[in-house]
């Protein structure tokens, strides 16, 4: 049987020690955020996660969600889960007071979204996607909807989905065909079909607000294969009123659930839309004049909001299946035995010792554990830095730029290498990983997904390298150049810190010619660019990652010299670093080689 305990000492450590969020107490929501608050939060949420989702979690893989006569049913356990997750309150710590949440930073959600994925993933999605959704109608939708519809969503009463990709349109919005008409009352009816919705239809919730995009035809009832009429609308199940009263059942029908690889206790419906009724979320489309260029349209601002958030959440899973999987690795390491120690048995008196003497089973359960400590970091630093975004300190835009331009980062990168992780704790198993009652197989199905939607990984590596490095002049990627040249520049002095800064000075010197690089060949060869945009992507997650594994060290250092009570935690944290810096960071300069390469080669292979 698989285990789980919540990693609460690293959030404390990332939290308090290496990010101080302590000073930003003038950030909204940062001043209610004691030291003794985050540690009751963190401490009782990682408890509920150990004690009530951790549990359900192979049972619900095995029985999977049920779709019988047009009704969706959650596997054992789920729904008595969920009431228990809504009454603690879990899914209202980061939402504003006004809509009934505590009113917390978006960090303190963050870290329980982790332990809450890392215990169960199909779980944890009900209520992820529903506090998404509840954001962007919070942000886009009339008084009415915030007034009645937001709280409800934010207590768990209702729950929320996001409706975005059909049979013939995944990434390229362009070719959708879901059509809304509007109605003289301003409604507007709303056909289509969309697929791949996670919580599309369940029994946790008594209704579910679909947010949904689709085009509004032009006079002619016509739709165009481009941007200019997308628009975003609320979809829910039962019809609401502007009182907040739920009605009858609205025109969306789930059409079954998909067969998945994994999260297969996550309901992944296809839905069916035949002329619901929807509601308009954002300013109507106008038309382009005689000759003018057709671009996207201002309807579609809410998506986008809603779906960086998601990217955000799906990189911090990307994390929760690399922890949970390489704490099982440990685990089991520690269990098995077989061989002996390459320098001799550890020990004599028995027939084998633990597996963990062995060099290559502690390079992949170090491998996965110094992604996780340095991967959380990252995390927390880009939401820190989103909160920073919204005020008006004076490093407000500079911290926008970086949380922007690591959006696409924490999402490709953080979930390539959490699947990495699933696939390098399973084989601390052998081929037991490979049997179903073990669990930690589980790990590898459900982190697969996690690579491919909100947006693939190839897709992230496209907007980070054709959108985020060119964008208000290189802003961004100037941003993150700066900051670490910078500190480089305070430490290299520093003997303690050698082992740490001069990787960190390599990777960013490696990062900023295949930068200079893509700017020269991008432009006039766009191939070149797409050919080297996973490797850049995968280079700028690594040189980021590696810094802040060298902040972590100097914290760590720091500590371990007033010989504090858990010193073996301070060094591990060297260790962890010091593997990122000598077996991660030197993936740089081979990264960069490909790059240069070009894609001519890529370009020629055709189907013969």
């Amino acid at each position: 049987m698989p285990i789980y305990r919540a990693p609460i000492d690293e959030y404390k450590f990332v939290l308090n020690e290496l990010l101080e969020i302590d000073q930003h107490r003038d950030l909204p929501g940062y001043a209610d955020l004691t030291p003794d608050l985050l540690d009751d939060i963190l401490t009782n949420a990682g408890k509920f996660c150990e004690q009530v989702l951790q549990p359900i979690n192979q049972s619900g893989d095995e029985e999977g969600a049920h779709f019988e006569n047009g009704v969706v049913r959650t596997p054992k356990g789920f729904k008595e889960a969920y009431k228990a997750y809504c009454d603690a309150g879990w899914g209202a710590l980061s939402a504003p007071a006004k809509f009934g949440g505590a009113g917390l930073p978006m960090l303190i959600t963050m870290a329980v979204a982790e332990m809450a994925q890392s215990a169960n993933q199909s779980f944890a999605m009900y209520p992820g996607l529903t506090g998404a959704a509840a954001g962007a109608l919070g942000a886009t939708g009339a008084d009415w909807m915030k007034e009645f519809v937001v709280p409800k969503m934010i207590s768990g009463e209702w729950a929320g989905t996001m409706c975005l990709t059909e049979p013939g349109c995944g990434t390229d919005l362009r070719l959708m065909k879901t059509r809304a008409v509007e109605q003289p009352d301003g409604t507007y009816k709303l056909t289509g079909t969309k697929i791949f919705i996670s919580g599309g239809d369940q029994d946790l919730t008594d209704n579910i607000v679909h947010m949904v995009i689709a085009k509004i035809p032009d006079e002619n009832g016509h739709i165009f294969d481009d941007l200019s009429t997308v628009n975003f609308f609320m979809v829910p199940k039962f019809l609401v009123s502007e009182d907040g009263k739920m009605g009858t059942r609205n025109a969306v029908s789930t059409g079954g659930i998909e067969k998945k690889m994994g999260i297969k206790a996550q309901a992944t419906c296809v839905l069916n839309f035949d002329d619901a009724t929807a509601w308009r979320l954002g300013p109507k489309p106008t038309p382009p004049k005689p000759g003018e260029k057709r671009s996207a349209s201002a309807g579609m601002a809410g998506m986008f909001g809603m779906m960086n958030n998601a990217r955000l959440g799906v990189g911090v899973q990307g994390i929760s299946i690399g922890e949970v999987a390489w704490q099982n690795g440990m685990a089991y390491a520690h269990e098995r035995r077989v061989g002996h120690a390459l320098t001799g048995p550890k020990e004599p008196d028995k027939s084998a010792d633990i597996e963990f003497v062995h060099p290559d089973v502690r390079r992949m359960l170090l491998h996965c554990k110094s992604f996780v400590d340095g991967a959380r970091a990252v995390a927390m630093w880009t939401t820190l830095n989103m909160a920073i975004a919204e005020s008006d300190k004076p490093e407000a835009a500079a911290a926008g730029f970086l949380a922007d331009l690591m959006t696409p980062v924490i999402k490709a990168f953080f979930t390539d290498m959490g699947f990495e992780a699933a696939n390098l704790a399973m084989q601390c198993y052998g081929g037991h990983g490979y049997i179903r009652d073990n669990g930690v197989e589980q790990f590898v199905r459900d982190g697969r997904i996690n690579q491919t939607y909100e947006g693939a990984n190839g897709v992230q590596a496209m907007d980070l390298v054709g959108r985020k490095l060119g964008r208000k002049g290189g802003a961004a990627p100037m941003a993150l150049f700066g900051l670490l040249s910078g500190w480089v520049s305070e430490n290299e002095s520093d003997a303690a810190m050698a082992a740490f800064v001069k990787p960190v000075k390599r990777g960013l010197d490696t990062l900023q010619q295949a930068t200079l690089w893509l700017a020269q060949h991008g432009l006039a060869n766009p191939n070149d660019a797409g050919a080297a945009a996973t490797d850049y992507l995968r280079m700028m997650g690594i040189v980021v990652v590696g810094w802040m594994h060298a902040r972590m060290a100097k914290v760590a250092n720091a500590k371990l010299a007033a010989n504090p009570p858990n010193a073996d935690f301070y060094k591990q944290k060297l260790v962890a670093a010091k593997y990122w810096m000598e077996r991660l960071i030197p993936e740089c300069p081979m990264l960069f080689e490909r790059i240069q390469v070009g894609s001519e080669t890529i370009m020629a292979f055709e189907q013969v």
